[in-house]
């Protein structure tokens, strides 16, 4: 397959009864190539040269909704051909799918420069690239993302462990963005990619000339991601990890006993949150692209990210005044939900509503609790939270906690065990979710996304330390 390809059958319509039917020049090219033999293509260098696309032939402004996905590609191919562009697929070498015949992928088409590090963006651009997205990570020469260097544990070949979580599925490139050459490189790129995520502080990429305004300057339909730690305003100089986010936005205030020290999360949770947001913001402005040919700053900060992901001790402040506190593993709102010793260890019991607590009475044959006045609801449940738990207790402790998990599931409560991550795959695995993919001999997590028509791929191991070019 060529490089770059475009629908030739223009040539096969008059121009004037595409005029008569309305049709700007885009949509005329789109509706003839939805209906062509799909062999029927010619390299897009060809194209530009001999139709000499003008922007004035093209209305960016004209939605395309009710097309197929390969309709809105071409439209955006023929107007990235119009301004210009070399690249205007914005992808190089072959797609993750097909154009014709095979599915492609779902964001087969796109290209992201990614200038992020560590796990914010890194997450994001990897769970794009999952999706199809052809992702080139731009590196330091030497040393690369940080997080090639953050271990324990690594793997058989020596990879730190923490890189592969969140770098599959993505080519490398080193750039030493210190250098007016690596600056210009780095800047051709970002063009010619049409996407671009960053997580430095506010400003870095602006005295490097790869800011936004700089970049749509040459690109008027560039999105670009900006993630950082706490906003480009007052906030845009202060330093920021996951840890410290925890910390200051709150998260830490609310996890832990209630007598014992504010604890972090056991994984970089702010981040993760982060990522999935600046993941969703870059697909809400491709969108945008597509039926208008703008593009837009999509900006993330971790500590805003955070308090989204607080959900209901955020909206217990903002609506009512609550400050949240640590309460162990008791939920502020729900009782029974909580985890309860057994036998020989622990129960998690997530019980949501009332009819699953007539049932654990049931499971626990104590049907009197369950019409016991101070239990019959939710809401005198949370208010006679210790009561309730020494009745369970007592109950609990004479069997053990898998005895106690198959009888509950039997009965419809929501109950299991409290698992190491070892124990988690294998449920997962019992389960037919295959949560571990090999890809390219390394072993990783799957995307938890699965699409009928679309699916992820897994199309490339991450990265070996590129070297300088």
């Amino acid at each position: 397959m060529d490089k770059y390809r475009a629908c030739w059958l223009y040539f096969q319509i008059p121009t004037v009864e595409i005029r008569h039917k309305g049709m700007n020049f885009a949509e005329s090219l789109v509706i003839m190539w939805a209906t062509a033999p799909r062999n029927f293509y010619q390299p897009l260098d060809r194209l530009e040269t001999e139709l000499r696309l003008r922007p004035s032939q093209v209305a960016p402004g004209r939605a395309m909704r009710n097309t197929s996905p390969y309709a809105r590609m071409w439209r955006n191919t023929l107007l990235a051909a119009a301004a210009g562009r070399s690249n205007p697929l914005g992808c190089g070498g072959e797609q993750s799918g097909t154009y014709g015949g095979a599915p492609m992928s779902s964001l087969s088409g796109l290209r992201i420069a990614d200038f992020s590090r560590i796990l914010a963006g890194p997450l994001a651009t990897m769970v794009l690239a999952d999706l199809g997205a052809d992702v080139i990570k731009i590196e330091r020469p030497g040393s690369g993302d940080d997080t090639r260097a953050w271990g324990p544990p690594y793997d058989s070949d020596g990879a730190a462990t923490y890189f592969l979580a969140a770098n599959r599925n993505k080519s490398s490139v080193a750039i030493d963005l210190s250098s007016a050459a690596g600056r210009l490189q780095a800047r051709s790129l970002a063009i010619e990619s049409g996407i671009v995520v960053e997580n430095f502080r506010p400003g870095v990429m602006d005295r490097l000339g790869l800011g936004y305004d700089s970049l749509r300057e040459a690109r008027p339909d560039l999105v670009f991601c900006s993630i950082n730690a706490f906003g480009s305003g007052a906030g845009a100089a202060l330093p920021g990890y996951d840890l410290l986010v925890q910390a200051v936005g709150g998260l830490m205030s609310v996890t832990g006993e209630a007598d014992g020290d504010p604890q972090k999360v056991g994984v970089a949770l702010v981040d993760v949150i982060a990522g999935l947001f600046a993941a969703v913001g870059v697909l809400a402005a491709v969108r945008h692209r597509e039926h208008t040919g703008e593009g837009q700053l999509v900006e993330v900060d971790l500590l805003s990210a955070l308090l989204a992901g607080l959900v209901n001790q955020a909206s217990a402040f903002t609506a009512a005044g609550v400050v949240g506190s640590r309460r162990g593993n008791e939920h502020p709102s729900i009782a029974p939900y909580e985890t309860l010793p057994t036998a020989d260890g622990q129960l998690a019991l997530a019980v949501g509503n009332d009819k699953q607590f007539v049932a654990l009475c049931a499971v626990l044959d104590i049907p009197s609790v369950a019409t016991d006045p101070r239990f019959v609801t939710n809401a005198v449940r949370v208010a006679n939270r210790s009561a309730l738990k020494r009745e369970l207790i007592s109950r609990l402790a004479a069997r053990s906690t898998a005895d106690w998990v198959l009888a509950m599931a039997a009965a419809g409560v929501p109950a299991g065990p409290v698992n190491d991550i070892k124990e988690a795959f294998a449920l997962a695995q019992s389960l037919g979710l295959d949560p571990i993919v090999t890809v390219g001999g390394k072993e990783l997590t799957r995307n938890p996304i699965r699409l009928s028509a679309t699916p992820v791929t897994y199309r490339l191991a991450p990265p070996d330390l590129p070297t300088p070019q």
